[in-house]
């Protein structure tokens, strides 16, 4: 991904210190260290970085800037021309674009793995038996994700996600299964679906 002369020297100097020092540099010390006189400035390249997938950052820690190892170029057939939209309604006009997709569009950086599905559960949310599911590898959800999630330490299952009091309702996108229900402490989240694969 591209990056401007002034975020690559952002970049450098992050990296370079914390290869010196052991730890990352502060905002101020990145100031310092680029002649930058506003805060603001290496606040504005660090989150254009970040956005990037170029470094990382931590909140609820200081000194929490890391870079991140460059991404391996795609190979021949990780990326897809993407060709234009098309309508499932009415016909509209093709245009033809030199767009391209692949899997990292959808994941990101994120830790991600994918699962094949098995059965009809969420069949309303147009995920069918056989589909792919990508998933984020995450222990935490919000509420009406869809969700794996690991049931009594035995079985993992697909379901969209809800807390109610101390009780765990773990709810099917299809009319004619009935949600369940189990105690919170005895439920794992396990990841949150990023997207649905399909072949035909």
């Amino acid at each position: 991904m591209a990056i401007t002369r002034r975020q690559k020297e952002v970049l450098d100097f992050i990296s370079s210190f914390t290869q010196r020092n052991g730890y990352s540099p502060s905002y101020e010390e990145i100031a310092r260290g680029l002649d930058l006189r506003s805060l603001a400035t290496v606040h504005k390249h660090v989150t254009n970085l970040h956005n990037k997938g170029l470094l990382q950052r931590a909140h609820n820690r200081s000194r929490s800037i890391d870079v991140l190892p460059p991404r391996p170029k795609a190979r021949p057939g990780e990326r897809l021309p993407l060709a234009g939209r098309i309508a499932a309604g009415l016909p509209v006009e093709t245009t033809e674009t030199v767009e391209t997709i692949s899997l990292g569009d959808i994941i990101g950086n994120r830790d991600a793995f994918a699962l094949q599905v098995r059965g009809e559960s969420m069949r309303d949310e147009h995920i069918v038996d056989g589909d792919y599911v990508l998933v984020e590898r995450t222990s935490t959800a919000r509420e009406g994700e869809i969700v794996v999630a690991l049931v009594r330490g035995a079985e993992t299952t697909l379901k969209r996600y809800y807390m109610e009091g101390a009780t765990v309702r773990l709810q099917p996108s299809n009319a004619e299964m009935d949600p369940i229900y189990v105690p919170a402490s005895e439920v794992a989240i396990q990841g949150r679906v990023l997207g649905v694969l399909r072949r035909y």
